[in-house]
């Protein structure tokens, strides 16, 4: 039972398409090759895919056959006629075509992630939009929490470090509050131990002035015509310090 045939048009569907681009590009590689050993035949082939990634085949070198191709364009274009388009910009054209093509398909794909344009999609094509779409969410939640996560350990880190930080101004204000207590309990103990002494000595002052004041000589006037002998006068003199002129 041979194979149905299969219609030449393009894949809508991208793992699809990218899975019969590898296939029949080694294929074409494949047959190109083959070409070039069974008849001796100079063959290159160039393929850029959808993603524009190259891919490259030739027999002998690719700068040889593509020099032997401008070669070959070059003498085609001077028989053509004026009015026909030159080959550089007949080449140029499907490259543009290509490009526009692939801004709308990116542009529709942009829309139907955005869930508009559905018309036309059928239930297959649907369901894997709806589980890329679930995928995308569930990448996001993930996403998400793995901020949240790493933003709540570095708010604990902070916190921990506030904590660790008042603990030790406590202990500095305990510090000095202590050892301001124990000055103020010196200095009033020297403040006692000063108004002692100061008191013990103004004690002693008054003891020693009241010595002096007994042992003062209180001095009377003398008469001249009171006789006093020599020897009493000078003893006088001596234990009293004083010169009695008369």
């Amino acid at each position: 039972m041979g194979r149905g045939k299969i219609e030449i048009k393009k894949i809508e569907n991208l793992n699809s398409r990218q899975v019969t681009f590898s296939k029949r590009r080694n294929g074409l590689l494949k047959k190109a090759k083959e070409l070039s050993v069974l008849c001796d035949a100079e063959v290159a082939v160039i393929i850029f895919s959808s993603t524009g990634k190259l891919y490259e085949f030739s027999n002998t070198s690719m700068e040889h056959t593509l020099s032997r191709y401008s070669k070959g364009a070059e003498s085609d274009s001077a028989e053509q006629p004026i009015d026909v388009p030159p080959t550089d910009v007949m080449a140029v054209e499907p490259d543009t075509n290509l490009l526009m093509e692939e801004i709308t398909k990116l542009r529709s794909a942009y829309l139907r992630m955005m869930g508009k344009e559905l018309d036309g999609l059928s239930l297959k094509e649907l369901q894997q939009l709806e589980n890329q779409l679930s995928e995308g969410m569930q990448s996001v939640k993930d996403k998400k929490e793995q901020v949240l996560v790493e933003q709540l350990r570095k708010s604990r880190i902070q916190e921990q470090k506030a904590m660790l930080e008042n603990e030790v101004l406590r202990k500095q204000l305990e510090e000095i509050q202590n050892k301001t207590k124990s000055q103020f309990l010196e200095f009033s103990s020297l403040d006692r131990t000063f108004s002692k002494n100061g008191s013990k000595s103004l004690f002693n002052c008054a003891s020693e002035e009241n010595d002096l004041s007994d042992t003062s000589l209180q001095l009377g006037l003398w008469s001249p015509e009171e006789s006093i002998e020599d020897g009493t006068l000078q003893r006088l003199r001596e234990s009293s310090g004083f010169t009695l002129t008369f």
